[in-house]
Protein backbone atom coordinates (compact mmCIF):
# COMPACT_ATOMS: atom_id res chain seq x y z
CA UNK A 1 0.00 0.00 0.00
CA UNK A 2 1.49 3.43 -1.11
CA UNK A 3 0.60 7.30 -0.68
CA UNK A 4 -1.35 7.19 -3.43
CA UNK A 5 -3.55 4.48 -2.68
CA UNK A 6 -6.25 6.69 -0.88
CA UNK A 7 -7.93 9.84 -1.78
CA UNK A 8 -8.70 12.58 1.43
CA UNK A 9 -12.41 11.14 1.19
CA UNK A 10 -11.25 7.75 1.06
CA UNK A 11 -8.57 8.30 3.63
CA UNK A 12 -11.71 9.63 6.11
CA UNK A 13 -13.90 7.36 5.42
CA UNK A 14 -10.86 4.73 6.73
CA UNK A 15 -10.36 6.70 9.78
CA UNK A 16 -14.05 6.61 10.22
CA UNK A 17 -14.26 3.16 11.45
CA UNK A 18 -11.68 3.23 13.98
CA UNK A 19 -12.24 7.00 15.72
CA UNK A 20 -15.80 8.59 16.45
CA UNK A 21 -16.05 12.25 14.86
CA UNK A 22 -13.01 14.89 15.09
CA UNK A 23 -14.52 15.58 11.63
CA UNK A 24 -12.31 18.17 11.17
CA UNK A 25 -8.84 16.36 12.59
CA UNK A 26 -9.41 13.76 9.97
CA UNK A 27 -9.86 16.31 7.10
CA UNK A 28 -6.67 17.88 8.10
CA UNK A 29 -4.65 14.95 8.25
CA UNK A 30 -5.92 13.24 4.79
CA UNK A 31 -5.36 16.54 2.68
CA UNK A 32 -1.81 16.50 4.17
CA UNK A 33 -1.16 12.57 3.60
CA UNK A 34 -2.68 13.38 -0.22
CA UNK A 35 -0.23 16.49 -0.42
CA UNK A 36 2.68 14.05 0.17
CA UNK A 37 1.72 12.12 -2.43
CA UNK A 38 1.46 14.96 -5.07
CA UNK A 39 4.76 16.56 -3.83
CA UNK A 40 6.29 12.65 -4.86
CA UNK A 41 4.72 13.06 -8.62
CA UNK A 42 5.43 16.79 -9.52
CA UNK A 43 8.59 18.11 -11.30
CA UNK A 44 11.13 19.58 -8.96
CA UNK A 45 10.77 23.40 -9.67
CA UNK A 46 7.48 22.64 -7.99
CA UNK A 47 8.33 20.98 -5.28
CA UNK A 48 8.85 23.87 -3.11
CA UNK A 49 5.58 24.74 -3.47
CA UNK A 50 4.17 21.57 -1.73
CA UNK A 51 5.88 22.04 1.20
CA UNK A 52 4.57 19.26 3.79
CA UNK A 53 3.09 21.53 7.60
CA UNK A 54 3.11 20.32 10.85
CA UNK A 55 -0.70 20.03 12.36
CA UNK A 56 -1.75 20.72 15.88
CA UNK A 57 -3.93 18.94 17.10
CA UNK A 58 -5.66 20.12 20.20
CA UNK A 59 -8.02 18.66 22.44
CA UNK A 60 -8.67 16.37 26.05
CA UNK A 61 -6.95 13.03 26.65
CA UNK A 62 -8.39 10.37 24.82
CA UNK A 63 -10.50 12.16 22.18
CA UNK A 64 -8.23 9.98 19.55
CA UNK A 65 -5.29 12.71 18.80
CA UNK A 66 -2.54 9.73 18.63
CA UNK A 67 -5.44 7.36 17.04
CA UNK A 68 -5.86 9.79 14.52
CA UNK A 69 -2.01 9.92 13.57
CA UNK A 70 -1.38 5.96 14.39
CA UNK A 71 -3.90 4.98 12.06
CA UNK A 72 -3.15 7.62 8.83
CA UNK A 73 0.92 6.11 9.70
CA UNK A 74 -0.78 3.13 8.86
CA UNK A 75 -2.77 3.78 6.07
CA UNK A 76 0.07 5.36 4.18
CA UNK A 77 2.78 1.95 5.25
CA UNK A 78 4.94 4.92 6.98
CA UNK A 79 7.19 4.85 9.80
CA UNK A 80 5.96 6.20 13.43
CA UNK A 81 6.72 7.60 15.92
CA UNK A 82 5.34 8.86 19.49
CA UNK A 83 7.64 11.12 21.89
CA UNK A 84 6.49 13.41 24.71
CA UNK A 85 7.70 16.53 24.80
CA UNK A 86 8.30 16.86 28.27
CA UNK A 87 11.57 14.28 27.96
CA UNK A 88 13.64 16.90 25.78
CA UNK A 89 13.29 19.05 28.20
CA UNK A 90 14.63 17.41 31.52
CA UNK A 91 17.86 18.43 32.56
CA UNK A 92 20.74 15.64 33.57
CA UNK A 93 21.24 12.04 32.23
CA UNK A 94 17.05 11.34 32.33
CA UNK A 95 17.18 13.87 29.09
CA UNK A 96 16.92 12.75 25.43
CA UNK A 97 18.60 14.26 22.49
CA UNK A 98 15.66 15.65 20.13
CA UNK A 99 17.97 13.48 17.23
CA UNK A 100 16.71 10.45 18.54
CA UNK A 101 13.39 11.03 17.41
CA UNK A 102 14.57 10.61 14.45
CA UNK A 103 16.61 7.50 15.05
CA UNK A 104 13.50 6.09 16.49
CA UNK A 105 11.52 6.70 13.24
CA UNK A 106 14.83 5.40 10.98
CA UNK A 107 14.36 1.92 12.64
CA UNK A 108 10.78 1.48 12.79
CA UNK A 109 11.08 2.36 8.71
CA UNK A 110 13.58 -0.06 8.24
CA UNK A 111 10.97 -2.68 10.15
CA UNK A 112 8.66 -1.69 7.54
CA UNK A 113 11.16 -1.86 4.39
CA UNK A 114 12.29 -5.56 5.87
CA UNK A 115 8.91 -6.83 6.39
CA UNK A 116 8.11 -5.65 3.24
CA UNK A 117 11.00 -6.97 1.23
CA UNK A 118 10.56 -10.43 3.40
CA UNK A 119 6.82 -10.69 1.73
CA UNK A 120 8.32 -10.57 -1.69
CA UNK A 121 10.55 -13.51 -1.00
CA UNK A 122 8.26 -16.47 0.49
CA UNK A 123 7.82 -18.59 -1.78
CA UNK A 124 11.65 -18.70 -2.76
CA UNK A 125 12.19 -18.62 1.18
CA UNK A 126 9.87 -22.18 1.26
CA UNK A 127 11.39 -23.97 -1.62
CA UNK A 128 14.89 -23.04 0.05
CA UNK A 129 13.72 -24.16 3.43
CA UNK A 130 12.02 -27.09 2.36
CA UNK A 131 15.47 -28.16 0.62
CA UNK A 132 17.56 -27.86 3.68
CA UNK A 133 14.88 -29.27 5.66
CA UNK A 134 15.21 -32.40 3.35
CA UNK A 135 18.52 -32.98 3.93
CA UNK A 136 18.43 -32.60 7.44
CA UNK A 137 15.91 -35.83 7.73
CA UNK A 138 17.70 -37.53 4.75
CA UNK A 139 21.06 -37.08 7.32
CA UNK A 140 19.27 -38.75 10.34
CA UNK A 141 18.28 -41.96 7.51
CA UNK A 142 21.40 -42.72 6.26
CA UNK A 143 24.89 -41.03 6.22
CA UNK A 144 25.18 -38.99 2.35
CA UNK A 145 26.68 -40.29 -0.54
CA UNK A 146 30.28 -39.29 -1.45
CA UNK A 147 31.58 -38.64 -4.83
CA UNK A 148 33.85 -41.05 -6.09
CA UNK A 149 37.55 -39.80 -5.51
CA UNK A 150 39.30 -39.67 -8.58
CA UNK A 151 42.97 -41.57 -8.86
CA UNK A 152 46.62 -40.11 -8.21
CA UNK A 153 47.21 -37.94 -11.21
CA UNK A 154 51.00 -37.92 -11.93
CA UNK A 155 51.16 -34.18 -13.16
CA UNK A 156 50.14 -33.46 -9.36
CA UNK A 157 52.62 -35.84 -7.02
CA UNK A 158 54.84 -33.13 -7.10
CA UNK A 159 52.55 -31.82 -4.26
CA UNK A 160 52.59 -34.82 -2.14
CA UNK A 161 50.83 -37.69 -1.94
CA UNK A 162 47.71 -36.60 -1.26
CA UNK A 163 47.01 -34.90 -3.98
CA UNK A 164 44.57 -36.02 -6.89
CA UNK A 165 43.05 -34.80 -9.90
CA UNK A 166 39.42 -33.52 -9.74
CA UNK A 167 36.88 -33.48 -12.79
CA UNK A 168 34.67 -30.69 -13.72
CA UNK A 169 31.99 -32.57 -12.95
CA UNK A 170 33.28 -33.77 -9.14
CA UNK A 171 34.00 -30.14 -8.66
CA UNK A 172 30.49 -29.27 -9.01
CA UNK A 173 29.25 -31.93 -7.03
CA UNK A 174 27.25 -30.91 -4.11
CA UNK A 175 29.03 -32.48 -0.93
CA UNK A 176 27.11 -34.15 0.99
CA UNK A 177 25.12 -35.44 -1.97
CA UNK A 178 21.70 -36.75 -2.04
CA UNK A 179 19.79 -37.08 -5.40
CA UNK A 180 16.81 -35.05 -6.61
CA UNK A 181 14.61 -37.63 -6.44
CA UNK A 182 15.59 -38.39 -2.23
CA UNK A 183 14.72 -34.67 -1.93
CA UNK A 184 11.62 -34.31 -4.04
CA UNK A 185 10.41 -37.56 -1.55
CA UNK A 186 11.46 -35.80 1.84
CA UNK A 187 9.58 -32.87 0.34
CA UNK A 188 6.17 -34.45 -0.24
CA UNK A 189 6.21 -35.93 2.87
CA UNK A 190 6.99 -32.17 4.39
CA UNK A 191 3.88 -30.63 2.52
CA UNK A 192 1.35 -34.00 3.12
CA UNK A 193 2.62 -33.56 7.07
CA UNK A 194 3.52 -36.88 7.53
CA UNK A 195 6.90 -35.69 9.19
CA UNK A 196 5.18 -33.59 11.82
CA UNK A 197 6.08 -35.80 14.56
CA UNK A 198 10.02 -36.12 13.37
CA UNK A 199 12.77 -33.60 14.98
CA UNK A 200 15.73 -32.48 14.08
CA UNK A 201 18.29 -30.62 15.87
CA UNK A 202 19.13 -26.95 14.57
CA UNK A 203 21.05 -23.63 15.22
CA UNK A 204 19.17 -20.85 15.86
CA UNK A 205 19.82 -17.20 16.91
CA UNK A 206 19.91 -16.39 20.11
CA UNK A 207 16.99 -14.12 20.92
CA UNK A 208 17.64 -12.86 24.48
CA UNK A 209 19.29 -9.56 23.01
CA UNK A 210 21.08 -7.36 25.45
CA UNK A 211 20.54 -3.75 25.78
CA UNK A 212 23.57 -1.27 26.46
CA UNK A 213 22.77 2.30 28.02
CA UNK A 214 25.03 4.79 26.52
CA UNK A 215 25.42 8.11 28.04
CA UNK A 216 25.13 10.97 25.84
CA UNK A 217 25.60 14.74 26.22
CA UNK A 218 21.77 15.18 26.13
CA UNK A 219 20.92 12.10 28.00
CA UNK A 220 20.73 8.25 27.73
CA UNK A 221 19.81 6.01 25.17
CA UNK A 222 19.05 2.32 25.45
CA UNK A 223 21.06 0.35 22.25
CA UNK A 224 19.97 -3.44 21.45
CA UNK A 225 23.84 -4.90 20.96
CA UNK A 226 22.09 -7.84 18.69
CA UNK A 227 20.07 -5.46 16.45
CA UNK A 228 23.32 -2.94 16.01
CA UNK A 229 25.90 -6.03 15.41
CA UNK A 230 23.27 -7.16 12.90
CA UNK A 231 24.06 -4.17 10.83
CA UNK A 232 28.17 -5.22 10.24
CA UNK A 233 28.59 -7.22 7.40
CA UNK A 234 29.27 -10.85 8.06
CA UNK A 235 28.23 -10.88 11.49
CA UNK A 236 25.98 -14.02 12.01
CA UNK A 237 24.81 -13.46 15.58
CA UNK A 238 24.74 -15.88 18.65
CA UNK A 239 23.64 -19.23 17.81
CA UNK A 240 22.40 -22.44 19.76
CA UNK A 241 21.41 -25.73 18.96
CA UNK A 242 17.94 -27.08 19.37
CA UNK A 243 15.86 -29.80 18.95
CA UNK A 244 12.80 -28.99 17.32
CA UNK A 245 9.50 -30.46 15.51
CA UNK A 246 9.50 -30.79 11.86
CA UNK A 247 6.94 -27.83 11.42
CA UNK A 248 8.95 -25.16 13.86
CA UNK A 249 12.46 -26.50 12.06
CA UNK A 250 10.63 -25.26 8.66
CA UNK A 251 9.76 -22.24 9.83
CA UNK A 252 12.67 -21.20 11.13
CA UNK A 253 14.21 -22.00 8.00
CA UNK A 254 12.04 -20.42 6.00
CA UNK A 255 13.39 -17.11 7.88
CA UNK A 256 16.84 -17.47 8.22
CA UNK A 257 16.46 -18.24 3.66
CA UNK A 258 13.88 -14.74 3.00
CA UNK A 259 16.56 -12.88 5.17
CA UNK A 260 19.20 -14.33 2.60
CA UNK A 261 17.55 -13.59 -0.44
CA UNK A 262 16.44 -9.84 0.46
CA UNK A 263 19.04 -6.57 -0.28
CA UNK A 264 19.36 -5.02 2.85
CA UNK A 265 21.25 -2.47 1.40
CA UNK A 266 18.33 -1.45 -0.62
CA UNK A 267 15.86 -1.84 2.67
CA UNK A 268 17.86 0.69 4.48
CA UNK A 269 18.06 2.96 1.29
CA UNK A 270 14.63 2.21 1.16
CA UNK A 271 13.78 3.35 4.55
CA UNK A 272 15.76 6.10 4.47
CA UNK A 273 14.13 7.35 1.83
CA UNK A 274 10.38 6.64 3.21
CA UNK A 275 11.14 8.34 6.89
CA UNK A 276 12.26 11.55 4.61
CA UNK A 277 9.45 11.87 2.56
CA UNK A 278 6.73 10.02 4.48
CA UNK A 279 7.73 9.53 8.19
CA UNK A 280 5.32 10.37 11.12
CA UNK A 281 6.36 12.38 14.25
CA UNK A 282 3.87 12.56 17.26
CA UNK A 283 4.74 15.00 20.10
CA UNK A 284 3.13 14.57 22.45
CA UNK A 285 2.32 16.74 25.62
CA UNK A 286 3.86 19.90 23.67
CA UNK A 287 1.23 21.99 25.92
CA UNK A 288 3.50 20.96 29.17
CA UNK A 289 6.24 22.85 27.93
CA UNK A 290 4.93 25.74 26.96
CA UNK A 291 3.52 29.00 28.49
CA UNK A 292 1.34 31.66 28.61
CA UNK A 293 2.80 35.18 28.55
CA UNK A 294 -0.22 37.08 29.77
CA UNK A 295 0.42 34.99 32.96
CA UNK A 296 2.94 36.97 35.28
Amino acid sequence: MTLGNFTPRETVGELDRYIIGQHKAKRAVAIALRNRWRRQHVTSDLRDEIAPRNIIMIGPTGVGKTEIARRLAKLACAPFVKVEASKFTEVGYVGRDVESMIRDLVENAIQICEKEALEGVQTRAQDAAEERLAKMVLATQRPPAQPEQAEPSPQTHQFGPLSFQITPQQAQQPQPFYSDSEINDIRQQLRSGDLDDAEVELDVTDTNNPFMTIFGAQGTEEVNLQDMMSQMPGFKGKTKRRRLRVPDALEVLKQQEAKKLIDHDKVQRDAVQRTDQAGVVFLDESDKVSSDRRVG
